[in-house]
């Protein structure tokens, strides 16, 4: 009997086994996560960082082209963007099934069962009750519409739909039509263009070919150009109005399946994808080799099994809404034809730089590594590294020359196939060359005052947070020349890199607090106050809270000192110098009064970026555990596995991936090469490494008393320091902690370090 129990129990152990290894990481991503509210995330099913992401669009003012229930769907677009600020980008090549006759271009519908998942989408239009449901290629979206009964099935294709389009047409983050053309080639086949410009880049115009493929035969067709109908007329040509196809399919009551090849070369091209990219009709298989191709990125990352399923939730979409942006469009470049990889949508790596890149180095260095290269070539194209691009064209830059960062980050932490040499030249051209013309496009605004007073003086925007951003940039410049022999490149930007402490203000105080970034005139005479548009912030403890947009501050952040944030933020945004901000701070009890000051009276500020580093200042005073608590506080009252779950804009991951990295307990400085431990709050994670070797991260005792790390050993050896170098991971091995419901003496000797190059 007792022989019996055991092989009944070792059966039992072997079938929960082989049930976790079947489980998919995939089954954990909520797409919903961060779409209500200000996350502004993309719902539909996408490709890792796939240039066609279809979906529905509620109209043409949302970012995302989403919007909740009870809100009605104009139709499904081919191309989005995801959890991005300002004005709306794309929602090109609208389709939108329908009942009836040919007699009106207006099909708008609310909708019920909407029912969201990874790589796939499906809702019921209760105008029509048809059923649409999407999945998706690269290059490809693919339709099934369920036409109900005995109804008339009609179907529409407008390629002059889009988002951001604004009754004033020179607003300034408003998308413009340019042209539109289509053609019904064939009872199965449309083609045609749709051609804009503008959005929150202010770019030049983009076009985007579509060829559509129909699975039945059209019966019936209408086109329209304005606001006239054409009936029996099959094709419109771009006359600067706009176009589109209402067409009817012989039969009722049945299914019909569509697929709609994308390209920005040409309508052949979008053919071409289709026939390599999906060339059956069968959407299970489809909608099966993109759950597969995401299951392969999600598992280079594996958190421990007995992890609540509300944080395999969290850290998986986090990982998902990572890989959305930016957009592979390599072979899909109409500027320049080469052999290197091309990617658009950096939108922006203001945003990104700071987590989103490090996460994508973490998940896969060779894509990281296309990515820098394709920055790398669009300088040489285009003229400068983008901070901002999208449709094709570089804009805009909020702050710093970013691209600096994001090269940097690569050649620290040694991954392969770059040019760095090339990559120091296009930082050169950013630190060295001013852009002339719009300053926001490219490069750096205010380069030339920069150059010759160390500063950017107030009277031109920004000048706070440039300043600080260029400080920053100039270091990154600075390790990529050291590291290449560029002895007098080296010593300048090492040199330029200080200067920060030219805004530093020593003798100001505010709440306790002394020494802060104000504002200084050409003269070197410093303001009293933060001047922005035409008034002045009498405090530099004034909130920027993007959560109205009635506060003065909202509309004036592209003119004000600082953009998207206070002086409070930015003076703690120095990421090579938090040694130094101590000591000008009066030491390291006046930084932890400061630091404590900033959390307690709410300056900092969990929805953007420029205080994504802030939490872990800690750890540069040897108070980890300090750092752990206000972490977990923040996840707590900020992050949620719900709709309106995140707390700012996502901005192509960036806020998805700050969680991510510190629900493992690792968080990145980026440009520099190593992660700030924190107390995870998973027991273990396992990073899977492109390089066949396997670093694990456990925190034993890990428990909702036990948050503090007592102790830690990495591969055997006693390891006293709160931060690992990139290497070590890279080495594979196992990094225990131990942990207790008290803090300890773990971390606090051993610093992280000053990065002084």
């Amino acid at each position: 009997m007792l022989g019996n129990r055991i092989l009944q129990l070792v059966i039992a152990f072997s079938f929960t086994i082989s049930v976790y290894a079947q489980e998919k990481h995939g089954t954990f991503v909520d797409p919903m996560i961060g779409s209500e509210g200000l996350g502004r995330v993309f719902i539909g099913p996408a490709y890792p960082f796939g240039m066609v992401k279809p979906s529905p669009d509620c109209g043409s003012s949302q970012n995302s082209g989403w919007s909740p229930l009870p809100a009605p769907v104009t139709g499904f677009g081919q191309l989005h963007v995801s959890g991005t600020g300002g004005g709306p980008k794309y929602g090109n090549i609208l389709v939108m099934p329908f009942t009836g006759p040919l007699n009106q271009t207006d099909q708008a519908s609310l909708r019920e069962e909407e029912k969201v998942k990874l790589g796939y989408y499906s809702v019921t239009l209760k105008k029509s009750g048809i059923q649409t449901e999407i999945t998706t290629a690269d290059k490809v979206s693919f339709y099934r519409f369920g036409y109900p009964g005995e109804k008339e099935r009609s179907l529409k294709i407008d390629p002059g739909f889009f988002l951001g389009e604004q009754p004033v047409p020179d607003a300034r983050e408003a998308q413009q039509f340019v042209g539109s053309e289509i053609e019904l080639v064939s009872p199965t086949e449309i083609k045609g263009y749709s051609r804009i410009r503008g959005g929150w880049n202010n770019g030049r115009a983009y076009t985007v070919y579509f060829y559509a493929v129909l699975d039945q035969p059209v019966s019936g067709y209408t086109s329209w150009k304005g606001k006239k109908l054409y009936p029996g007329v099959k094709s419109q040509f771009d006359s600067g109005e706009k176009t589109g196809l209402l067409l009817s399919i012989g039969g009722k009551g049945q299914v019909l399946q569509m697929k709609i090849g994308i390209s920005f070369l040409s309508t052949l091209k979008a053919k071409s994808n289709i026939d390599h990219e999906i060339p059956q009709w069968n959407f299970e298989t489809v909608l099966t080799t993109l759950e597969n191709k995401w299951e392969e990125l999600f598992s280079r990352i594996e958190i421990d099994s007995s992890s609540a399923p509300e944080q395999k939730k969290l850290f998986y979409t986090g990982l998902y809404h990572t890989m959305l942006m930016p957009v592979n469009r390599t072979g899909e470049n109409p500027l320049w034809t080469n052999d290197q990889p091309y990617y658009d949508d950096f939108y922006t790596l203001w945003d990104t730089f700071r987590t989103s890149n490090p996460l994508i180095t973490l998940i896969s260095p060779k894509r990281e590594a296309e990515i820098v290269n394709a920055l790398i070539d669009i300088y040489k194209h285009d003229g400068y590294l983008p901070d901002g691009r999208s449709g094709n064209a570089n804009g805009r830059t909020q702050g710093g020359s970013h691209g600096e960062a994001v090269i940097a980050d690569a050649f620290v932490k040694k991954l392969e196939g770059i040019d760095y040499g090339a990559g120091l030249e296009a930082m050169l051209k950013d630190a060295l060359v001013a852009p002339g013309g719009n300053e926001e496009q490219e490069g750096r605004g205010g380069l030339t005052a920069y150059n010759q007073l160390g500063y950017v003086p107030y009277a031109i925007p920004r000048a706070g947070n440039r300043t600080v951003d260029y400080a920053y940039n100039d270091f990154n410049i600075a390790t990529v020349a050291k590291g290449l022999n560029k002895q007098k490149v080296y010593e300048r930007f090492k040199k330029q890199a200080a200067n920060w402490k030219n805004l530093w203000r020593d003798d100001y105080m505010d709440n306790g607090s002394k020494g802060f970034i104000m504002p200084k005139d050409t003269a070197g005479k410093w303001l009293d106050t933060i001047p922005y548009g035409n008034s002045e912030l009498q405090h530099p403890t004034f909130i920027y809270t993007p959560l109205t947009r009635e506060t003065p501050w909202y509309a004036c952040h592209w003119c004000g000192f600082f953009y998207e944030g206070t002086s409070w933020e930015y003076s703690f945004g120095i990421p090579h110098a938090i040694p130094e901000i101590i000591e000008k701070s009066g030491g390291k009890e006046a930084f932890r009064k400061r630091l404590d000051t900033f959390f307690s009276k709410g300056f900092y500020n969990v929805a953007n970026e420029p205080s994504f580093l802030s939490p872990t200042l800690y750890h540069w005073i040897g108070r980890p555990d300090l750092s752990t608590e206000r972490i977990r506080k923040i996840i707590a009252s900020s992050f949620l596995p719900l709709p309106n779950g995140l707390p700012g804009n996502d901005d192509s991951g960036a806020m998805s991936s700050w969680l991510a990295f510190h629900m493992m307990g690792l968080y990145p400085n980026a440009g520099q090469p190593y992660y700030l431990l924190n107390s995870p709050l998973v027991k273990q994670v396992i990073f899977h490494q492109e390089n066949g070797k396997d670093f694990k991260l456990r925190a034993d005792g890990l428990s909702a008393e036990n948050i503090y790390i007592k102790s830690a050993k990495l591969n055997g050896k006693v390891f006293n320091q709160a931060w690992i170098t990139h290497a070590d991971i890279l080495k594979g091995g196992e990094l225990i902690l131990e942990m207790d419901a008290k803090p300890s003496d773990w971390g606090t000797t051993v610093l992280p370090p000053a990065a002084n190059n």
